[in-house]
């Protein structure tokens, strides 16, 4: 039996590159875990910093954030509210800078991200790399400079437990593609949207992934029993999990069942942000 994982995928960094700064925003909770990570990047001896994630409209934490001006840009990891609600109050006390995103609804100033593709600039080597599945819009960041190189992986891998497969927005079978390519990067640090960095994406994706497809077993299991809808299989198959935790187990459940060809027998129970407490 698969149990919810709530420790981390891997082993603990010990330390971010030399050029990284975490400013934790204010806002712990059972989706955000301590609070949203906010990235700071900043080349010694470059004048500009790069941002990844503005985190919620917090005016204390946008403060802390903008006190690293000044900011070539901002990078957006995935639309939901805990990473981008920020995005326009930040670029505005940073004087219209430019945010950039994969989805055009959270650009600002600038035309949506070309993933896979290298951004230049400020001593620090970018290149988005597709990863959806948590969410249709979910990008890492893999950059590097001064010969120390990590991975910016927002939701799609976290620090500490596993993350949900945001249906109908994320697809699941998009999601493990996206957790076979990030298993390519061998012992590379993983910095996510939420909880601590992790020594080796690689090794961090492996687990999420022998993760999931078991998971994905139990819920065919469930299935075969007579399970139809969503919420009875989160019963059967998160029933060790607190209770919580079951509407964000019913979007991943919805996703698994589509995966599966399986008709959910219910309409969707509304949506859950992930910054919901």
């Amino acid at each position: 039996m698969v149990g919810h994982v709530t420790a981390p995928a891997g082993a603990l960094a010990d330390e971010a590159p030399g050029w990284v700064t975490l400013i934790r925003a204010p806002n712990p909770g059972v989706m955000t875990l301590d609070g949203t990570n906010t990235w700071i990047l900043r080349v010694p001896g470059e004048e500009h910093a790069v941002v990844i994630d503005p985190g919620p409209l917090d005016d204390g934490h946008l403060d802390a954030v903008a006190a690293h001006a000044p900011v070539g840009f901002v990078l957006i990891t995935h639309g939901h509210p805990d990473h981008v609600e920020g995005a326009r109050a930040l670029s505005e006390r940073l004087g219209g800078c430019g945010v950039i995103a994969a989805s055009r609804e959270h650009c600002i100033g600038v035309e949506p991200l070309d993933t896979d593709e290298s951004l230049g600039g400020f001593g620090l080597d970018i290149r988005a790399v597709s990863t959806p599945g948590h969410t249709r819009d979910s990008v890492c960041f893999e950059i590097e400079a001064g010969g120390e190189r990590a991975v910016f992986t927002g939701d799609t891998i976290l620090g500490r437990g596993t993350t949900v497969v945001a249906w109908p927005d994320g697809d699941l079978g998009d999601y493990l593609a996206s957790l076979e390519r990030l298993s390519a990067y061998e012992g590379v640090p993983a910095l996510p949207g939420h909880g601590p960095a992790l020594a080796d994406c690689a090794a961090a994706a492996r687990f999420y992934l022998a993760h999931r497809k078991a998971r994905l077993e139990q819920v065919r299991q469930a299935v075969v029993e007579g399970a139809r809808s969503a919420p009875d299989v989160v019963a059967k198959v998160y029933a060790d999990v607190d209770r919580s935790l079951w509407p964000a187990a019913e979007w991943s459940v919805r996703a698994q069942l589509a995966y599966l060809g399986v008709a959910d027998g219910e309409s969707d129970s509304g949506q859950v942000w992930l910054d919901s407490p």
